[in-house]
């Protein structure tokens, strides 16, 4: 069995429940909407988000999910939609999960408004329901990822990016999300209790980690999406090349913030570069980095009792770092 669909198995009944639930969420009076909705919704990934906040649900309440739960899932996924179809507007991108992206097919325009109606759908649902304290969670991981992204660009302007900024980048960016996710989750069944902020802490965790993987696919030879040295190309600094860059001599500093402000586009100095930092310990440190993010995320868990849906959120902490894509 695949191990997305072996970390779902407990929680199968609610996914595809809130598949039902989360398609209706999304509906409109607008026949262009509804069109566009649907192409969304059948071009799916994983669902890892809603698999979070289900699994974390069941796991703290010991097995109990109620409606809070599924509107905190669909508010969750409207809003990471939104979220995406924006981002594929911003970097001019055609394609999405190996699919045409809405901006690709539908222009721009359309798809900023496809991406604010999301969003407003999301709030909206939380507010017709009293859902503030979901509502409040949400709405501080939309604030967080505008500001991670906003920091990023920044710092690619002058590259004087430290390590400590980017855990901030990507804390913002990509963690905050996931830690959503699992104090969505505690907070749907468990309001006001201490699992709320230790399954945010959990959450981000994860996100951490999950964001180091992905910046260490950018040095790997495997297609998985995205082409070898992207991040290099949009001058982005990620954990590898920062680490190389504080150790690095004076010269070979010199030579690699040089090549990444004015040579990025020339392939053969880009191979030069992902070459410089494999051959001086930037990805092992990554590496490191990400399971000692993975190790304290596990410990944390390790502090509930034995079950099927920790069981499974521990294969998708581990997931998170074995993925090949």
């Amino acid at each position: 069995m695949k191990i997305v669909e072996q970390i779902k198995q407990p929680i199968a009944f609610e996914m595809d429940l809130f598949e039902q639930k989360f398609l209706l969420s999304m509906s409109s009076k607008v026949a262009l909407l509804n069109r566009i909705t649907t192409y969304i919704v059948n071009r799916k990934g994983k669902q890892m988000r809603p698999m979070f906040v289900f699994l974390v649900a069941k796991m703290v309440s010991n097995d109990e999910v109620n409606e809070r739960t599924y509107r905190g899932a669909s508010v969750i996924e409207l809003i990471h939609t939104a979220t995406l179809v924006h981002d594929d507007v911003v970097d001019d991108s055609n394609r999405r999960r190996g699919f045409f992206s809405v901006n690709a097919l539908w222009k721009n325009k359309i798809a900023v408004l496809i991406g604010d109606f999301l969003l407003s759908k999301g709030l909206l649902l939380s507010i017709d329901n009293n859902d503030f304290d979901l509502l409040k969670i949400i709405s501080i991981a939309v604030r967080e990822m505008s500001e991670g992204e906003l920091l990023q660009i920044e710092k690619a302007r002058k590259l004087d990016i430290t390590e400590d900024i980017y855990y901030e980048i990507i804390r913002q960016k990509t963690a905050t999300l996931i830690a959503a996710c699992c104090s969505l989750g505690a907070a749907s069944v468990k309001p006001e209790s201490t699992h709320v902020e230790t399954m945010r802490k959990f959450g981000e965790l994860i996100g951490m980690a999950f964001q180091i993987k992905d910046d260490l696919f950018d040095y790997g030879d495997t297609k998985i999406g995205k082409p070898t040295g992207i991040d290099i190309k949009e001058q982005k600094m990620t954990l590898p090349l920062i680490y190389v860059l504080n150790q690095a001599s004076k010269e070979d500093k010199k030579w690699l913030i040089n090549s990444i402000k004015n040579h990025n586009k020339d392939t053969k100095r880009v191979k030069e570069v992902i070459a410089f930092v494999k051959n001086n310990g930037g990805l092992d440190y990554a590496v490191e980095k990400m399971k000692q993010f993975q190790s304290e995320a596990l410990q944390i868990l390790n502090t509930y009792p034995s079950s099927k849906y920790k069981n499974s959120l521990e294969l998708m902490v581990n997931y998170v770092i074995d993925r090949k894509k």
